[in-house]
């Protein structure tokens, strides 16, 4: 059995025939692709209290299906209590199908579960790629909201294969991220 994220199914059926179109590319292998999902955890309070990082990596690994890694300071700094080497971080580097499942999951159920949901800002970095912070990880279904200690914030990166902001914008449109303040 040959399993296929509805996503992929998606990208290959209904987003690259409208990115053909749109564009005008002559083959699929030019319209942009979405190339990985990065997710990212900075942990201020984990220089008083060890713990915030391990129940983070937990988190996260619920959330993405995928082992976290913990990220280290670099430097010491004293005025915040730092110290080289410490755990201040978590991060989770989505590829392929597991890429494509949180994609789908973050769509239709992650941010309909928003508060007061207005859709999300359409800010890219010049490159093609699009970075959002989300404030609460009790958006995910897959976190108990009983257990939770602390309101822990993450930002989400979707790098694309795009060579502009215009063709990452519609590729990601096309997927179905809800951007608000559409300007054409």
């Amino acid at each position: 059995m040959n399993y296929q994220p509805t996503f992929k199914k998606k990208y290959s059926d209904e987003v690259i025939p409208a990115l053909m179109k749109e564009f005008g590319y002559k083959t699929k292998m030019q319209v942009p692709r979405l190339d990985k999902i990065v997710i990212n955890q900075g942990l201020g309070k984990a220089t008083s209290d060890k713990k915030i990082v391990e129940v983070a990596l937990n988190e996260l690994s619920l959330i993405t299906g995928q082992k976290p890694l913990a990220t280290h300071s670099k430097i010491d700094i004293s005025n915040f209590k730092l110290r080289k080497g410490m755990a201040i971080g978590a991060k989770v580097t989505l590829r392929r199908e597991k890429m494509y499942e949180f994609l789908e999951r973050f769509i239709c159920v992650s941010l309909p579960r928003i508060r007061d949901f207005q859709g999300i800002n359409s800010k890219m970095d010049k490159r093609g790629n699009y970075t959002m912070g989300v404030t609460e990880q009790i958006i995910f279904p897959e976190i108990e909201v009983d257990k939770i200690n602390h309101i822990l914030g993450m930002d989400i990166s979707f790098v694309t294969t795009a060579k502009t902001d215009e063709e990452g914008f519609a590729l990601l449109k096309e997927f179905g991220l809800p951007f608000k303040n559409v300007k054409k």
